[in-house]
């Protein structure tokens, strides 16, 4: 594998997607960090993670260039609706976020646009680390549930804690530690993930004995990851342990007063240990005002507003929580109305002598069954009779009403009337309504304005809908939509008013359609149709339209919706120059085709869908630039020239949809120093037409180390010049004396006793990687290479009991007297490098020629595998590494290893997988 190593990367590579164009240019942004992070890493390449402990103070500041200055904003990835980033964007260089919750975990984006080219975007995702406090619960068997825990009984001790990252469990009896088959009456099950109780781990106890009766403690540890400490709970189990249960010492439902103090008293019957006491309400948190202490819950001075179910909970972590409930029910009485209706046998809606007469009234009681009713004429108590008729149980009319039927009016009837309603039992004011019947009593009489329905009124407009009510007494007047089932726009689904004008601000097209209701029991009702008109919605609103010369080009625009529909008429335009007009018939889109595209045929065009509130518009803008090359994400550099103060890089990129415009012939590249105005430019010319994912490369040669280049690749085709794409070359001082990638012909002239003269393959052209020991190194200093991250896809989704194995293989190369030590770890998400310790190790001198070195790994979660070469007493230790790879499976007859004790798990294979690994620097040379 000649060249694996030696596209190793050595510097830090910055992507984006940008043009530039004179002094004024469009923005870059690049994301740094601030605050506690534990730790920033790349991870899977393209993804930055920031990891911080929950409480801490989070810290991004967004840089940014271009002129003019950018205007920057931050966002957040979306979620729930808890996990909505502050509920807007924050525009400001600096995300500041203190005392960090774990809900704000996520990616942060920040945007950067002047109006040039298309904005910048960088992301970062933060991960919030946590520990909670661990909480131990004890179960029976199935069908073993009894008071107590017996003899004879199989119990489960679960040990549950949310966390990030995942927990590692211990448990202890008394100061004795607990593992799988270190005693015969336990199992302990290993961690299994379940989504609301995160990742656990169960104690089994089978056949309960003397023994088993114990502290039994619990430790959750995510090793230290983020300074976060293990937490430790204890939980003793004895031959009385049991369940809670309990009992409520009141009454079901509670009726009262409002103003009145409610006490709910739960006592504990059982339970060992003691269960804790807590009081819940179904329909949300507990009233502010309220007092619990041991088990009673305090409501004073109660309102209606704290009805509901309010549920005991205790609890002992021994089976499931016992529960009971009662429901508060506080009396009131509200919102009295009446209406009358004449004759019902007569259409004429005037009150006359010898006549029927019927006068309702109607409350909200609260308990209804408690409501009752009387009625009054002029201050004296009225009796129902034979002309005189008093009902409270009509199923024509609406729950809390009572009517008064006064039969065969006279004028002796004449007077006022008045309804009583009041609840058994009292201590709640009663309402009393008053209705005056005489000579000039007129009943409600509903009519429109002329003119004022239909009412059609623009969208985003205020409208007033109107309705002419008479009568005396004058009565309320309820609004509500034609659909009863659609709310009004407050919400409610009616609402009042006394001048018959219902104004409603903000027209949406939603709210067409509306009906008012005299609320008669012979109905009176008019109907006024509200229509909303807006112009058409359109799609699609906007879209770019790549082409070449000579080619068709289709463009589709499409009315969704419009009001009025009638009369629809488009017109498609190239810049102010109409192309085509018409109507529609039948179809509700339009299509505008250019056969050959032509040069003048570039431009924008747009498709207008016009009534007669105004136009919809569809935009298209057609043009032949090609797309933006991409950098290639594992470019490497820099390239290794043997002069001081040069460096050389190696440009490597994919061309996005190189057959979506006519034939890219050559790239221009551009090449500036940072912080410098001038450019240096040359073009490079492509033969053939370049394929979707084919890498291009080009070299750069003669920068000047430790400098930093601004590299600008812009695509050239016969319409001319496309989307460029920048990136920063920037060599650092701080890597080159790590690991080297060296060709065979490195030079051992001053020390020829030490390294490989040519690669594993003994090829003279070859790579491989090695660390220089010359001075000015010493003794014990260090250099590590680190891998990309790799995940792990367990063949059973819901466990990892059995994780999957890997070969990871090597040629290493230790020549020398004064060899250290080559070390090889696997380092699994969330570890530190002292917590993985080595896989693989050796010391001293192996003599000259590589050797293969074979490990077996069975990572449990997204890993990375790491070189760490060790300097030894002297400069003739030079250690060198070659053909990394990482292969699925067991390691077929793996040489012997260094490392002993390493398990080796037989598991089959999830997929084919074989991976030649590019490592980037992780640590330095100290």
């Amino acid at each position: 594998m000649d060249g694996i190593i030696s596209v190793l990367g050595l510097l830090t590579l910055v992507l984006e997607g940008i043009s530039c164009q004179g002094v004024y240019a469009p923005p870059t942004v690049q994301i740094v960090h601030s605050g506690h992070a534990c730790n920033v890493e790349e991870e899977r390449y393209s993804e930055r993670v920031y990891t911080i402990r929950e409480g801490e103070t989070l810290e991004l500041t967004c840089l940014v260039t271009g002129h003019p200055r950018p205007q920057i904003r931050w966002t957040k990835t979306a979620g729930s609706v808890s996990d909505r980033f502050q509920d807007s964007s924050v525009f400001n260089e600096t995300l500041n976020i203190a005392k960090i919750h774990r809900h704000q975990g996520g990616r942060y984006y920040c945007k950067a646009e002047n109006g040039l080219g298309s904005p910048a975007i960088k992301s970062i995702r933060v991960d919030v680390y946590y520990l909670d406090e661990p909480l131990v619960t004890v179960h029976q068997s199935i069908g073993e549930a009894k008071e107590q825990f017996y003899y004879e009984r199989t119990v489960f001790l679960r040990c549950i804690a949310n966390s990030n990252p995942p927990i590692r469990y211990s448990w202890y009896r008394g100061r004795d530690v607990l593992s799988q088959g270190s005693d015969k009456g336990v199992e302990i099950y290993e961690p299994f993930f379940t989504q609301l109780q995160g990742e656990t781990k169960i104690l089994k106890l089978k056949n309960l004995r003397p023994k088993d009766y114990a502290n039994y403690s619990c430790i959750a540890s995510v090793r230290n990851v983020c300074g976060l400490a293990d937490r430790r709970v204890v939980f003793r189990l004895t031959n009385k342990t049991a369940p809670a249960s309990i009992k409520l010492l009141v009454e079901d439902p509670i009726v009262v007063n409002p103003g009145q103090t409610v006490s709910l008293v739960c006592i504990s019957t059982g339970g060992e240990p003691a269960p804790s006491l807590n009081w819940t309400l179904s329909s949300g948190s507990l009233p502010q005002k309220s007092l619990m202490k041991d088990g009673t819950l305090t409501l004073p001075s109660i309102a209606s507003e704290d009805a509901g179910v309010y549920s005991c909970v205790a609890s002992n972590n021994v089976g499931n929580p016992a529960k009971k409930s009662t429901t508060i029910i506080v009396r009131a009485l509200k919102k009295g109305r009446f209406w009358i209706t004449p004759d019902p046998y007569h259409n004429d809606d005037n009150i006359q002598i010898g006549r029927e007469v019927k006068i309702s009234c109607q409350v909200e009681a609260t308990p209804p069954e408690e409501l009752q009713f009387s009625w009054l004429k002029n201050g004296r108590a009225l009796r129902s009779s034979e002309r005189m008729v008093i009902t409270q149980t009509d199923p024509d009319i609406s729950p809390g009403t009572t009517n008064l039927d006064i039969i065969d009016l006279k004028f002796t009837d004449f007077g006022t009337y008045t309804c009583v309603a009041s609840l058994r039992g009292g201590g709640i004011p009663e309402i009393s309504i008053d209705v005056n019947i005489s000579s000039t009593t007129v009943p409600p009489n509903l009519t429109v304005p002329r003119g004022k329905s239909p009412m059609a009124v623009r969208e985003g407009e205020t409208v007033e809908l109107e309705c002419l009510v008479s009568g005396k007494p004058k009565p309320i007047i309820l609004w509500s939509r034609v659909d009863k089932e659609a709310p009004m726009p407050d919400g409610s689904m009616q609402m009042e008013s006394y001048d018959g004008v219902l104004r409603i601000v903000n027209v949406s097209r939603e709210m067409s359609g509306y009906q008012y209701n005299g609320f008669n029991v012979k109905p009176r009702e008019a109907v006024i149709e509200l229509i909303v008109r807006y112009p058409p919605a359109v799609e699609l609103v906007w879209q770019e339209v790549r082409q070449g010369l000579g080619r068709p080009v289709v463009m589709n625009c499409r009315v969704l919706r419009a009001h009025p529909s009638r009369v629809l008429r488009y017109e498609w335009r190239l810049s102010s120059r109409l192309l085509h007009a018409g109507t529609f018939d039948s179809r509700d889109d339009t299509d505008y085709t250019i056969r050959s595209l032509a040069r003048e045929g570039y431009g924008e065009y747009t498709c207008d869908i016009i009534n007669e509130v105004g136009p919809g518009r569809c935009t298209f803008l057609v043009t032949g630039k090609a797309y933006p090359p991409e950098f290639y994400y594992d470019t490497y550099n820099p390239l290794w020239q043997n002069r001081p103060r040069v460096y050389g890089y190696k440009l490597q990129w994919t061309q996005m949809n190189p057959n979506a415009v006519d034939r890219i012939m050559a790239y221009r590249l551009g090449i500036r120093q940072t912080g410098q105005q001038r450019w240096w430019e040359q073009e490079i010319p492509v033969e053939g037409n370049i394929q979707k994912g084919e890498l291009i490369t080009h070299n750069l040669t003669e920068l000047i180390r430790p400098e930093a280049y601004v590299v600008r690749l812009t695509p050239i085709t016969r319409f001319g010049e496309g989307d460029s794409s920048t990136r920063v070359v920037t060599y650092s001082e701080k890597c080159k004396k790590k690991w080297i990638h060296s060709a065979a012909t490195r030079d051992t002239k001053y020390t020829p006793n030490t390294g490989p003269s040519g690669d594993r393959s003994s090829s003279k052209q070859g790579f491989y990687m090695y660390i220089e020991t010359s001075r000015p190194r010493k003794e014990g200093d260090t250099a590590r290479l680190l891998s990309p991250t790799f995940s792990v896809a367990p063949k059973n989704p819901y466990s990892i009991s059995s994780p999957p194995a890997y070969c990871f293989s090597f040629y290493y190369h230790m020549y020398g007297k004064h060899i250290g030590t080559l070390n090889a770890f696997v380092k699994q998400k969330g570890q530190s490098t002292s917590d993985a310790g080595p896989v693989w190790s050796l010391s001293g001198n192996q003599g000259d020629r590589w050797r293969q070195a074979k490990i077996s790994i069975h990572p449990t979660a997204s890993f990375q595998v790491m070189f760490e070469g060790i300097r030894g007493p002297g400069i003739e230790g030079d250690i060198a590494i070659d053909d990394v790879t990482l292969e699925e499976g067991e390691c077929p007859d793996p040489p012997s290893n260094p490392i002993r004790g390493v398990a080796a798990h037989s598991v089959s294979s999830i997929w084919p997988l074989s991976v030649t690994l590019f490592f980037t620097v992780f640590i330095g040379l100290r």
